[in-house]
């Protein structure tokens, strides 16, 4: 019987020690918690102190109103990523490892590519006064990094993109609804994620 156990305790081991050299592990629910938070204050600034809510794709806008608005979006996202990195840091630093590793460089890279796509787009729709379609955007494109990038860390990644690709073809099929769609996809879909991931993986 205690050959049997010691057999079992090897394996799952052996298991753990495969799953941390091929997954990113270092994700933290509070990262997406805060993440939520940011992003929900950021679309209070944009609806109600820079009355930025697109109804059409040429949304008319004052002058200066896109560009504080995209400011403020540069401004949610660098504090949404450094939370992340440094969480993550800490994470990892707890279990003696590294959050800079292998796994985590294709796991960057796989999400690079729809990131820098969908950022070139909406430098595009910038150009162009098609402010309509900035939400939309950053939705879609997000959710396929998620998706692509997903497989290197926890399943519920992979899950949390395909609900931001659906919010964000909902957005484009209802654009004077889309920052409250943003909203929900980018405040309370990471609430709830972290949330999750919190009592699932680190209580």
């Amino acid at each position: 019987m205690k050959e049997t156990q010691d057999y079992l305790r090897d394996l799952a081991e052996i298991r753990s020690m495969m799953e941390r050299s091929s997954k990113f592990l270092s994700l933290s629910g509070w990262a997406g918690i805060m993440a939520g938070l940011y992003a929900l204050a950021g679309t209070h600034i944009a609806y109600w102190n820079l009355d930025f809510n697109p109804d059409t794709v040429f949304y008319s806008a004052g002058e200066s109103t896109p560009g504080n608005v995209v400011l403020l979006g540069i401004c949610v996202l660098t504090l949404a990523i450094a939370n992340a990195v440094f969480v993550s840091w800490q994470k990892a630093r707890k279990k003696g490892e590294s959050a800079w590793n292998p796994v985590s460089k294709k796991m960057l890279a796989d999400m690079a590519v729809p990131l820098v796509t969908g950022g070139g787009l909406l430098l595009i729709f910038l150009a162009e006064g098609m402010y309509g379609l900035l939400i939309p955007v950053t939705l879609l494109f997000y959710g396929l990094a998620l998706n692509s990038g997903g497989r290197y860390t926890f399943a519920e990644i992979r899950y949390m993109g395909l609900v931001q690709i659906f919010l964000g073809l909902l957005s484009m099929l209802f654009i004077e609804y889309s920052i409250f769609i943003w909203a929900a996809g980018f405040g309370m879909v990471h609430i709830i994620y972290g949330i999750y991931m919190y009592f699932r993986y680190e209580k």
